[in-house]
């Protein structure tokens, strides 16, 4: 490959560094609607989206325990737990979560 193929390659490169970026972009703005706490109706299980990507979910008195990170498409959630094990979901609206045959809800801001 010559030098002037480099340069004439280049802008394509930079191009695709950057819509790439993008789509990240479009990704994270998609996945945060949906940070904050979500519960289940009882609250044993109270499962934060954090604005970072992980989570951070505490089952009765036992916190954290499970955490990893997670990646929303439209309105379906991934997770990756830290111990290996993978997991999805699907929202509902803005305030409910399908999840592991559980329902979370969304947990209101006090005011």
């Amino acid at each position: 490959m010559t030098v002037k193929h480099l340069v004439l390659m280049y802008p394509l490169v930079i191009a695709l560094v950057a819509s790439r970026g993008i789509v990240k972009q479009k990704q994270m703005e998609q996945s945060n609607k949906y940070v904050g706490m979500w519960v289940t109706d009882d609250g044993y299980i109270r499962q934060e989206l954090l604005p970072n990507g992980r989570y951070d979910e505490a089952r009765g008195n036992r916190q954290s325990a499970y955490t990893g990170r997670y990646e929303i498409t439209g309105d379906h959630i991934k997770y990756w737990d830290d111990t290996g094990f993978t997991a999805d979901g699907d929202f509902k609206g803005n305030d409910t979560l399908y999840h592991g045959g559980y329902i979370f809800y969304r947990e209101q801001q006090q005011k």
